[in-house]
């Protein structure tokens, strides 16, 4: 995503005054471990923007002339990098301590995030967390999602379903301090989609997250409507911020379009059939979500995105990932449409725009290479024991293959042809599992594949499937699932009643005792 711009650093300006004294305090400062760190052998931090692997990371798209054509290194270098500020939880009402946004208002700015003072590789992880929880959205700007008015009314809790954990903290977004006295909610942090709070109010971060991201977009639209009485202005801007997020105008059925003849309460209703665990985020839609990642795991995997949209060949690429999904990819040109002219017009001045240094990107690719499931609650027993047997008897490993419990392989979509060149340069399951394919064909993340997702965590995870939906392992191996009155337990969409969920008949025929041990042997990966 691309926020507005950051204000500069207050301190920034006094730094070269400041000089003669930093001199004199290094002298004195021997064995201190900031000067330690600072003369340490940096890492061999990759370039993020590498041209040549920036242009490689992406797959091509089913259409294959609308395939993402990234920003050129210059304007990426060019855009101001974002501090990362020191923040604080954001505590459900009842729960917040008392005096405590009071004492936030007395703290000054604070930048943590300072690659000099890095010395071992548990440094830079520790720092990658800094980066992951850092917010690049606040109150005010235009993506907001949160504002200090909604965290502290149970309203907001109430109508939403925002989890908060047992310490009554609401993980999701923070309190920023970026001007003396000015406490601000900050929000699209990494770890607003990808922190989990558990029924027991335990917290899993890098795991599927549970914020209900969709609904409180409409909650965001409600207010908003409350606030002008102005429901034409209202829907204008909802209805431009779609075309940027969503569009993808070479397709004959491009799902994004449909916002433009909708009413504000067809929008909201779209937007709030969305579960948590499930997201329209950018380059997907209010018709067509995705179902959030899970992170855990990530350094094993060899595609990343649903629709297997990025390739994965080392830690660079998970620096390009997270640059282009927080920064820069409504900056690419597909075809002749680029997302954030809808918005700007034209091409912004980078000098507007913000992103992460490569120093900060590194840190947290490293955060999230280190990141370790939580501990499984799910014994392995008799039970499980007699459903690793099924799992071998079914062939279930040719695509979820052990260790990994994936092939790391791609499946093509229903009806998308895989063409020679893919079938030589992409790893391939020629099986075709038969799920729904308007993710990855009527999306503009659509590469006309699946990636063969693990089932390794799974037991934390949901709803399942690469739209999210059923809510659990029960339902995905439930035969009525693929008739026209099943109603979804999970991703439903808005109006829908009923609908079949149809595809991977894999699992579907067995007897209740052999699914019950094949679940439960599931649960322990």
């Amino acid at each position: 995503m691309v926020p507005p711009p950051r204000p500069p650093d207050p301190r920034r300006s006094h730094l070269s005054k400041a000089a003669p004294l930093l001199a004199i305090t290094v002298l004195a400062a021997a064995r201190h471990p900031a000067i330690e760190a600072a003369s340490a052998p940096r890492p061999d931090v990759p370039k993020t923007w590498d041209q040549a692997a920036i242009t490689s990371v992406t797959i091509p798209l089913a259409t294959r002339g609308a395939s993402p054509v990234p920003i050129s290194a210059d304007y990426y270098y060019r855009m101001p990098v974002r501090p990362v500020y020191r923040s604080y939880p954001v505590y459900a009402p009842a729960r917040e301590p008392r005096g405590y946004l009071d004492s936030l208002r007395r703290l000054n700015p604070e930048i943590v995030f300072d690659a000099a003072t890095l010395a071992t590789e548990t440094d830079w992880t520790k720092a990658g967390e800094l980066v992951f929880d850092a917010p690049i959205a606040f109150e005010g700007e235009p993506l907001e999602i949160a504002r200090l008015a909604f965290v502290r009314d149970p309203a907001w809790y109430r109508a939403t379903g925002v989890p908060v954990t047992k310490d009554g903290i609401m993980p999701f977004a923070r309190y920023i301090i970026r001007k003396p006295g000015v406490v601000e909610v900050g929000s699209l942090a990494c770890a607003m989609c990808h922190t989990r709070v558990m029924p027991d109010g335990t917290v899993i971060k890098g795991a599927q997250g549970n914020f209900p991201f969709d609904r409180a977009i409409a909650a965001l639209l409600r207010a908003k409507l409350a606030g002008s009485g102005n429901e034409r202005a209202v829907v204008e801007e909802e209805r431009a911020a779609q075309r940027m997020l969503f569009r993808a105008p070479w397709l004959p059925d491009d799902r994004a379009a449909r916002s433009d003849q909708m009413s504000l309460a067809e929008i909201l209703a779209g937007y709030e059939a969305i579960p948590p665990g499930v997201a329209a985020r950018h380059g997907t839609g209010v018709w067509s979500p995705v179902q959030i990642p899970d992170l855990i795991g990530i350094r094993d995997r060899k595609y990343l995105d649903r629709t297997g949209l990025v390739r994965h060949r080392g830690v660079g690429d998970v620096m390009r990932y997270a640059a282009l999904n927080q920064d820069a990819d409504l900056l690419s040109q597909y075809g002749d449409f680029r997302p954030i002219e809808v918005v700007f017009g034209k091409m912004p001045d980078p000098e507007q725009l913000s992103r992460y240094s490569d120093e900060q990107l590194y840190a947290l690719a490293l955060y999230l290479y280190s990141l370790k499931p939580p501990p499984n609650p799910n014994p392995f027993d008799s039970l499980a024991r007699r459903g690793q047997e099924v799992f071998q008897r079914e062939g279930c490993g040719r695509c979820h293959t052990p260790p990994l419990y994936t092939s790391n392989k791609l499946t093509p979509a229903r009806g998308f042809v895989v063409l020679e060149r893919d079938a030589r340069q992409l790893d391939i399951e020629p099986l075709s599992v038969g799920t729904d394919p308007a993710l990855t064909l009527l999306t503009r993340r659509g590469t006309g594949y699946y990636k063969v997702p693990s089932l390794k965590g799974v037991w934390y995870r949901g709803p399942l499937e690469h739209n999210g939906s059923v809510a659990a392992l029960e339902d995905w191996f439930d035969s009525r699932r693929t008739f026209g009155d099943y109603v979804p337990t999970g991703f439903r969409g808005a109006g829908v009643t009923a609908r079949a969920i149809v595809g991977h008949p894999f699992g579907l025929g067995l007897s209740d005792s052999e699914r019950a041990a094949l679940i439960a042997f599931l649960r322990t990966l």
